[in-house]
C-alpha cells in the first residue's frame, strides 16, 4: 500500500517473477517525492514489494536531512537522499545508518543537475567558460550537499579557487525564480527545474554535471541500523524488489531521456506518484542515472567526504568503509542474475 503525508519529524524484471511470500513485513520508507524516488514507485506499482512479502508505507519529507533522525531511532526503516555532510556527521556521532544502494547518479548523458547560467550573461559574452564563474553568485541547494561538491569540481575545472565564487543557498524551485529575477548569476539546478528555467528564457544549460562531475553519487538508499537488526532478511527482500525496479527504469532510458522501450510505463508511474502530472515534462527532461545493479559509486563518495572534511563541514571521524554496505545489492544481483537490457520493439 502507499500512503503519503507530511513528515512529523521536521531495471527490467527477471524472467520468472518471485513468488509472493505469505507474511507481510511492514516497512516505513522516507521519500522526497522526486523523480529519483522512481525505484520505490515502480516496485510499489508493479507489485515487486508485495511479491517479496513487504507491506510498504511511504512518507514524504521536504528534505532528506529530516530523515536522518527518524532513521536513527528506527521510526523509518529506509530512506533516500543525498550523501551530505549532515549524514556523515550523524554517523560520526554514532547514529546507525548505512548507505546501501544507488538512487541517483550522473553517468554520461545523465547530467540532471546542470550548471545553469543566466541567459543575459551568455548573450553578452560575460560568461564563456567555467573560469567566468569568478565573482558570480552561484546558487546551490545547501552547504555540505551534493551540489556544493559539484560546484567545487566546476571551479577546479575552471582553474579558480572556490572562495572566488559567492555561494547562495536556495531550494531548486527558488533557483528558477532567482535566475529569472537576476538575483543570482548561475545555479546547479536539478530537473525538472532546470528545464523550466530554460522554458522561461531565464537561463541556459551551459554544462551537465555528468561532464563536470562524471558518475557522481548524488542520491543514495539508506537503511536504518535498527531495521537491519530487527529483520535483516527484510533488507534483502527490499533490495531484490528495488533492483528489479531499477532495471525497469534503465530500460526506459535512451540517450539521457525517458525514451526507451518501456518509457511510457515509467512516465505514467512518475505522474501518478509525484506532483508533476504532465507526462510531457518527463519526456523532455534529462533523466537521472541509476546503476541497474544498484551499486553506489564509492570513489565519488570518497571525494565528497574529503571535500566536506576540508571545508570543516564534518565534525568527528567517519570513513566510507564505515558508511557503505554493499552486501544487499550483492545478494540481490546474485539472486536476480546479471542485468539484461530490454530490446526495443
Amino acid at each position: 500500500m502507499r500512503q503519503t503525508f507530511t513528515a512529523l519529524l521536521g531495471l527490467c524484471a527477471v524472467a520468472v517473477a518471485s513468488p509472493v511470500l505469505a507474511a507481510d513485513i511492514k516497512i516505513e520508507i522516507g521519500i522526497s517525492g522526486a523523480a529519483t524516488d522512481v525505484g520505490f514507485f515502480i516496485a510499489d506499482k508493479k507489485g515487486y514489494f508485495r511479491q517479496e512479502g513487504l507491506a510498504v508505507n511511504m512518507t514524504n519529507f521536504d528534505t532528506a536531512a529530516k530523515m536522518v533522525a527518524p532513521l536513527g531511532v528506527g521510526q523509518l526503516d529506509i530512506g533516500g537522499g543525498g550523501p551530505s555532510a549532515g549524514l556523515y556527521n550523524a554517523i560520526a556521532r554514532g547514529v546507525d545508518i548505512k548507505i546501501v544502494a544507488d538512487k541517483g547518479s550522473t553517468p554520461a548523458g545523465h547530467g540532471f543537475q546542470p550548471l545553469m547560467i543566466r541567459k543575459d550573461h551568455i548573450d553578452s559574452g560575460r560568461f564563456k567558460s567555467l573560469a567566468d564563474l569568478k565573482g558570480m553568485k552561484v546558487a546551490i541547494s545547501a552547504p555540505g550537499s551534493g551540489s556544493s561538491t559539484t560546484l567545487n569540481e566546476a571551479v577546479k575545472r575552471g582553474g579558480i579557487p572556490l572562495k572566488d565564487v559567492e555561494q547562495v543557498y536556495l531550494a531548486f524551485p527558488q533557483q528558477v525564480l532567482a535566475l529569472q529575477n537576476k538575483a543570482i548569476d548561475a545555479s546547479f539546478t536539478t530537473e525538472p527545474n532546470a528545464t523550466e528555467a530554460e522554458k522561461r528564457g531565464a537561463a541556459v544549460r551551459f554544462m551537465g554535471d555528468d561532464i563536470i562531475y562524471p558518475n557522481h553519487q548524488v542520491a543514495v538508499i539508506l537503511y536504518s541500523g535498527m531495521f537491519l537488526k530487527k529483520n535483516p532478511d527484510a533488507g534483502k527482500r527490499f533490495m531484490r524488489a528495488y533492483v528489479r525496479a531499477l532495471r525497469d527504469y534503465n530500460d526506459a532510458l535512451k540517450d539521457g531521456r525517458l525514451a526507451g522501450p518501456n518509457a511510457e510505463e515509467v512516465i505514467a508511474i512518475l505522474t501518478e506518484y509525484t506532483n508533476i502530472k504532465d507526462p510531457a515534462v518527463y519526456r523532455q527532461i534529462t533523466a537521472h542515472g541509476c546503476n541497474p545493479d544498484g551499486f553506489v559509486n564509492i570513489p565519488t563518495l570518497a571525494t565528497d567526504l574529503d571535500f566536506f572534511k576540508a571545508t570543516g563541514d564534518i565534525e568527528g571521524k567517519v570513513t566510507i568503509d564505515q558508511v557503505v554496505d554493499n552486501s544487499f545489492v550483492e545478494a540481490a544481483v546474485k539472486d536476480l542474475g546479471p542485468y539484461k537490457p530490454r530490446a526495443a520493439k
